[in-house]
């Protein structure tokens, strides 16, 4: 599980823009004209320009609303030249850019200390009406029963004055800034956790592997059974979903992933087969036999993780309180085709190796092991 949370964490930083390069960021895709908000929101972003951020950039934007970005101005500085940027950086306490200024709410996409969220709401109080911090999922913890809602307990850290950012902290610390948001601003705040976070323009390549791989023909290892849980939401629909929690003053915490209703794996790969002309066979092997030959969920197999143990929920995190708030997502095929229309279109360095899934040397050999078992026989799809 040291695998899942680790790139738990790279989606946080991806979300954030840290990590950086000139493929962090998709170009913007045509989208289909958005009805203006009844009550344009002067709305302050913290970072913007990463992965998530330009998605609520460009939403937010489609209706209307007037939007300040808060960055160092060191990931994609070209991006919305139109838009008022204030430079400063939380992690040297360089926020006086922020003080005497007044926004409808701020958004919050690159909080991982508690301190760094206490410090940013002590200079905000008073500045914004709403407080929307994205968390992660990952703040209820390593063990995931079916069904986890909202209420469920938070992840804990012995020691709450750790500031490193690990596998094993990244969960604890997340609720703690939850926790920090809310103090903060009592009955203002909405702390929003998704779960793996997909689409054109991810840098981390955890969904991108598939549809990727798909396509390169040939035979796939498919991990587990076809009938496993998988959780993701593509980020324009988060994106999307963040600005209409702005327009309504939508409060509390919710569990943002998808899809609404419960997606296997198998459907997913049936996805990403009929969005390429390639499309790859796959060849499912148990994750019995996986683990014998040291082959990672999440990592060498992204996305997927057993259902079983504590994980049995990890694809089965409830996510009703967020559809009744507005949720929606586009179906699994399009964001499939639309991830790999990105990909396509990166320049060749960048295609030269995905940052995620395992490598096609390593993905041959434990293929051949599984064929070599005389007691198991192919199942293909």
């Amino acid at each position: 599980m040291s695998t899942r949370r680790d790139f738990l964490k790279l989606s946080a930083a991806a979300s954030c823009g840290l990590l950086t390069g000139p493929t962090a960021f998709a170009a913007p895709q045509s989208a289909p004209a958005a009805a203006k908000s009844a009550e344009p929101r002067r709305i302050l972003i913290l970072g913007g320009t990463g992965f998530l951020g330009p998605a609520i950039v460009e939403a937010a934007t489609r209706r209307g609303h007037t939007l300040t970005l808060f960055n160092r101005g060191k990931t994609n500085p070209h991006l919305f030249p139109d838009i008022e940027k204030l430079r400063g950086d939380r992690a040297t306490r360089e926020l006086d850019a922020l003080r005497g200024r007044q926004w409808d709410a701020v958004c919050d996409d690159c909080g991982y200390i508690p301190r760094q969220v206490r410090e940013m709401t002590d200079v905000l109080r008073g500045s914004v009406k709403q407080y929307i911090f994205i968390s992660s999922v990952s703040a209820l913890g390593d063990k995931l029963r079916p069904g986890l809602d909202e209420t469920a307990p938070v992840a804990t850290m012995a020691d709450e004055t750790v500031e490193k950012v690990t596998g094993e902290t990244y969960g604890p610390l997340k609720a703690l800034c939850e926790q920090a948001a809310e103090r903060a601003f009592p009955g203002a705040t909405t702390n929003i956790r998704p779960g793996l976070i997909v689409g054109p323009g991810d840098p981390t390549d955890r969904f991108t592997y598939w549809p990727v791989r798909v396509d390169r023909g040939g035979e796939v290892l498919a991990p587990g059974e076809p009938g496993d849980p998988v959780q993701m939401i593509d980020v324009r629909d988060l994106g999307e979903w963040i600005v209409r929690v702005i327009e309504n003053r939508t409060l509390g915490v919710y569990h943002a992933l998808g899809p609404e209703k419960e997606l296997s794996i198998g459907a997913m790969l049936a996805a990403c087969r009929a969005t390429s002309k390639t499309a790859g066979e796959l060849t499912w092997v148990n994750a019995e036999f996986l683990e014998s030959q040291r082959v990672t969920p999440w990592g060498d197999m992204p996305v997927w993780v057993p259902p079983t143990g504590d994980s049995a929920g990890f694809g089965r995190i409830a996510n009703g309180r967020a559809v009744a708030a507005g949720l929606r997502f586009r179906p699994i095929a399009d964001t499939a085709r639309d991830t790999l229309a990105w990909w396509r279109d990166q320049p060749e360095e960048r295609r030269s190796k995905l940052r995620a899934g395992i490598s096609a040397e390593r993905e041959a050999e434990v293929l051949k092991a599984w064929h070599a078992r005389t007691s198991s026989p192919r199942r293909k799809a």
